[in-house]
């Protein structure tokens, strides 16, 4: 058997269509959807994320406002943009760049996001809501790897779904967006990086969720007591946490792992390098996808997989969001 390849960027482009058609259509009532990112000091990857939420907003008619403060800013000082944001009947949605200097505390500032503002979903106000099956927005990339899941399986109800990963933002909100059909919900089990015989519970699971970043991780660690000790860093051993023989026979993998780690290893276990001497870096999953999609019936690829779905899911939410003040005027 050889999967068939979940494609995140197709699905994506599908509903961004809608986007822009709900868009266009808030605008020409005097609504126009203004999505506002609040970046903290100077960060090259967040302003890698803030130029691409900028192109993708601009693709479907959603204003983008990049709200750049200083890094030495006060959490008062922060906590009163954010109050400032709350009451600017322009914003219809608002979003905390990560990550924020030491002295400021991320979860008091999330929670300082008016949740019908929260387009990311990750104040606790969304995520009650979650839990009790109301209506609010849900952190974007467990939606992004559900809705992926849909687009390969309509029927869960009843089947062995395993979430290897429990964080707040991807696992625990995947298995409540599962859980949200009394009776077509399917069972539910939420494993981690210390979860003892990991392979017992994904070799039964009909449908795979893997969110732990383990890679990435080890990947960091390494470079960081290198660093800490003056010496050049070794590549230590990046293998997927979930191997092919890891997966059921047909079961449905959605990875959502994005580690940006070193291709290989010189002979010395330095990492290699690219012509230029920067050293050259690849994009995987936690899933080792060659392995597993000869196994599974669907999976997702990474990149290409559920990455796409996240950021369309945040306009989705800032849409929504705009539909929802407009309603209220």
């Amino acid at each position: 058997m050889t999967a068939r390849i979940i494609d995140g960027e197709a699905i994506a482009a599908q509903l961004r269509e809608q986007v822009a058609r709900d868009a266009a259509a808030l605008t020409e009532a005097g609504n126009t959807p203004r999505l506002v990112a609040v970046q903290v000091g100077e960060n090259s990857a967040s302003k890698v994320y803030t130029n691409m939420q900028a192109k993708q907003c601009k693709s479907v008619g959603i204003e983008y406002t990049l709200k750049n403060l200083p890094d030495d800013i006060t959490q008062d000082q922060l906590l009163a943009e954010i109050e400032a944001l709350n009451n600017d009947s322009s914003a219809s949605g608002i979003i905390l760049q990560m990550p924020l200097p030491d002295q400021i505390d991320p979860r008091a500032v999330q929670v300082a996001i008016a949740p019908g503002k929260d387009v990311e979903g990750m104040g606790t106000v969304n995520l009650g809501r979650l839990f009790y099956g109301g209506e609010g927005c849900a952190p974007c990339t467990a939606v992004a790897a559900v809705e992926l899941l849909k687009a390969a399986c309509n029927d869960l109800a009843g089947k062995e779904v395993v979430i290897v990963g429990h964080s707040e933002i991807v696992g625990k909100p995947i298995a409540m967006l599962l859980l949200q059909s009394l009776r077509e919900s399917p069972t539910v089990t939420v494993c981690h990086i210390a979860t003892r015989d990991l392979a017992f519970h994904t070799q039964r699971a009909d449908v795979l969720f893997v969110a732990a970043g383990v890679s990435q991780a080890k990947w960091r660690s390494a470079r960081a007591k290198a660093k800490a000790a003056g010496e050049d860093v070794i590549v230590p051993d990046l293998s997927p946490l979930i191997s092919g023989d890891m997966v059921k026979e047909g079961a449905i993998v959605i990875d959502v792992a994005i580690n940006r780690i070193p291709k290989g290893a010189d002979e010395n276990g330095h990492p290699l390098k690219k012509e230029n001497g920067k050293m050259a870096i690849k994009t995987v999953g936690d899933v080792d996808f060659e392995g597993a999609k000869e196994k599974a019936s669907a999976i997702t690829p990474v990149p290409g997989g559920v990455g796409p779905m996240t950021i369309t899911m945040l306009l989705f939410n800032t849409v929504e969001s705009a539909k929802r003040h407009a309603a209220a005027r």
